[in-house]
């Protein structure tokens, strides 16, 4: 417990906070983790290697779902945030009164740490090869079941939480293609893969407000997905570009979401097909053509019938008829028809759970939007104000950059001196 204070160590002016200090009292550390997170900038992902808690849990913790209550969890809590013991009914521990010392030996602590906690087997360069160097089709299927489980530190923490690993792992693969020996079969699948891993890395990347950056990665996973052959990758790699320009030429989006569409062929799986499907849909819908969304959703929902019991890749395997519905009422709003977006909105997002903070969070933006349009500006505040804590410490600038556009509405003279819409707007001051 020797060494200089590590990075999530919590500053002095933050100890001195009550919210802060009531907290550990009471060992709420998922109130403790959002402060951190807010008030002194240190990341869940960066919380749970430090605690060697699993990136999902501080996420949930923070939300307010769940509790710490053993001793050693708590004990372990305390010093990696360098929260004093007698703050949190401890005795004083080691690193109190012992002097520290350098900080290599604190970064390896961590960086072994963060690969039990995502819950992976380090992958050595020796391990990727047999005894002549080659790299075989074994070692690629590892790789990619390391990516999917990679990928789940996604379902809780937001872009800015996880670009630097995603990228980490795209170029570590891209490094593997450059610098290794294999067969062309072995060849295209580490394309597939590598096209795989850029698109996951370039969603990090437009998740944290990193748009150039998601651009490019896009744009690399379709020439990988091109040389392996990979209709799928490559149809979906052009869906993200659409998803791009959406904010800027919206025709152009749909136009680019129309092509990604015709990547589909006999061979695309159910599950890719009600994928690039709903995203033409939300294309369309955002460059205000109602006909051709409401034929792309009927495409996703006739897809998703057919998907049940086959196998889908992972990277498609989250679209299910929760998220074609919210789909279906995000197209229906952004088309200003609340009475069609409102009923399926509410549904959907009531059997989305919490843990989802970031996607929830997003959505509902959708849902208040749509009451606003309706005139209903009370049910917007309330939607707004529940998406608002939800989105709270999350590492995506998306749910927020979302519900500006809906509290500015709120916030003319029309609407600002209602009781709801006055409470949301002091929430959100404070």
């Amino acid at each position: 417990m020797t060494g200089s204070p590590p990075s999530t160590a919590l500053p002095a002016r933050l100890l001195e906070d009550a919210e802060l200090r009531a907290a550990a009292a009471a060992h709420d550390f998922g109130t403790v983790f959002r402060l951190a997170r807010q008030r002194a900038g240190i990341s869940y992902s960066q919380i749970a290697i430090g605690c060697d808690i699993k990136p999902d849990r501080v996420g949930t913790l923070a939300r307010g779902h769940g509790q710490v209550t053993t001793f050693s969890n708590i004990v372990r809590i305390c010093d990696a945030l360098r929260i004093p013991g007698r703050l949190a009914g401890l005795a004083d521990r080691p690193w109190e009164t012992v002097p520290g010392s350098g900080e290599g030996e604190v970064d390896e602590v961590l960086r072994r740490r963060f690969v039990q906690v995502a819950g992976l087997t380090a992958v050595m360069p020796s391990a990727l090869a047999d005894q002549s160097g080659r790299i075989g089709q074994r070692d690629v299927a590892r790789l990619r079941d390391r990516t999917v489980r990679l990928r789940r530190l996604d379902e809780v923490l937001g872009g800015g939480d996880t670009y630097r690993l995603y990228t980490a792992e795209y170029q570590a693969t891209k490094a593997k293609l450059r610098d290794g020996r294999y067969d062309e079969a072995t060849r295209c699948a580490l394309l597939s893969l590598l096209a795989e891993q850029a698109q996951q890395a370039g969603w990090a990347a437009f998740d944290g407000g990193r748009e150039a950056d998601a651009v490019s990665l896009y744009e690399a996973s379709r020439t990988a997905a091109l040389d392996a052959g990979d209709a799928a990758l490559s149809g979906n790699a052009l869906a993200f570009l659409a998803y791009q320009r959406l904010g800027g030429d919206r025709r152009a989006g749909a136009e680019i979401a129309g092509r990604a569409t015709e990547a589909i062929d006999g061979r695309t799986p159910a599950g890719v097909r009600a994928l690039l499907h709903e995203r033409r849909a939300w294309a369309c819908a955002a460059a205000d053509m109602p006909t051709e969304a409401e034929r792309s959703l009927a495409a996703a929902r006739q897809a998703l019938d057919e998907a049940h019991g086959q196998p889908q890749p992972d990277w498609a395997a989250w679209v299910d008829r929760t998220e074609l519905d919210i789909m279906t009422g995000r197209c229906w709003a952004e088309l200003r028809r609340p009475l069609r977006a409102v009923p399926v909105l509410e549904a959907a997002l009531a059997r989305y759970d919490d843990s989802h903070a970031r996607d929830k969070a997003l959505y509902s933006s959708w849902l208040a939007q749509a009451y606003l349009t309706a005139g209903e500006a009370e049910q917007s505040a309330a939607v707004v104000s529940r998406a608002f804590a939800l989105s709270d410490g999350v590492a995506s600038v998306r749910p927020q950059k979302r519900l500006a556009p809906v509290i500015d509405d709120l916030s003319s003279a029309r609407y600002r001196t209602l009781p709801a819409v006055a409470e949301l707007l002091d929430q959100v001051r404070s």
